[in-house]
């Protein structure tokens, strides 16, 4: 998504008893399941501005393709691959009206939280803690109030019109100089987040979700882009670490 800038630090809920480095997260598909609402919304918007459906696999497969980490974008990429110019701006502006809708009735409010109870915290006890999101950061602040209030996380960085968008590496590497000489990890679900992480030098860590139209792809992609290991959910983290 787009712009809004760089959160400031926070405070960590917990003490951090040992710290082996930071662990910085993807927002939409690792933390949060976003189907039912940022692809959704791109479904819509397509149909609105084309009369066309279009199925979440041909979403998966503009992701894949890489380059596409701005919802609003991507959908008017769709939309003019259908035969249909629209503005920018226009797109946008539609786009954002069925996301956040009249604030009750929103794609937004049909996220979930995929984080099990307690896993943030355990992390927390070892790790530094960081997210890395191309939502903007009212959008992220949204999802976190809603989701995660009583966490705490050393940093969020959101998209911001400074600063390219993924899969260049400028918002890892801002992460990076607050915490230099710390071993970091960067955990994401898309090509986009692993092409950041090597471009960033930051070893990356994929999620391949069993309910993704397209997995098998995914995963390979990944594996390919250098992922050290990719997992069904954030939950097998640990595992890994």
């Amino acid at each position: 998504m787009k712009p809004n800038g760089l959160a400031q630090p926070v405070q960590p809920a917990v003490k951090i008893v040992a710290n082996k480095g930071v662990l910085v997260f993807d927002m939409d598909g690792v933390l949060v399941d976003v189907t039912e609402s940022y692809r959704e919304t791109i479904r819509r918007t397509v149909a609105h501005f084309t009369g066309k459906e279009i199925t979440r696999e041909l979403i998966q497969d503009y992701k894949n393709a890489g380059g596409w980490n701005n919802d609003w974008a991507l959908s008017r990429k769709i939309i003019l691959d259908l035969g249909i110019e629209v503005e920018y701006q226009i797109v946008v502006d539609h786009f954002q009206s069925i996301f956040f809708g009249n604030g009750s009735d929103g794609m937004i409010l049909r996220e979930k939280w995929i984080a099990n109870g307690g896993l943030i915290e355990r992390l927390q006890e070892q790790y530094r803690l960081a997210i890395f999101t191309g939502r903007t950061l009212a959008e992220a602040e949204v999802t976190l109030h809603r989701f995660a209030r009583d966490l705490r996380f050393d940093m969020v960085v959101a998209d911001d019109p400074v600063r390219p968008p993924k899969p260049a590496p400028d918002g890892l590497l801002e992460i990076a100089r607050r915490f230099p000489a710390e071993p970091m990890w960067y955990v994401g679900d898309t090509v986009d987040d692993a092409r950041s992480a090597r471009a960033a030098g930051v070893s990356f860590i994929g999620v391949a979700h069993a309910a993704n139209p397209r997995r098998d792809e995914l995963v390979a992609l990944l594996r390919a882009e250098g992922a050290i290991a990719v997992l069904e959910n954030v939950n097998e983290v640990e595992s890994c670490l």
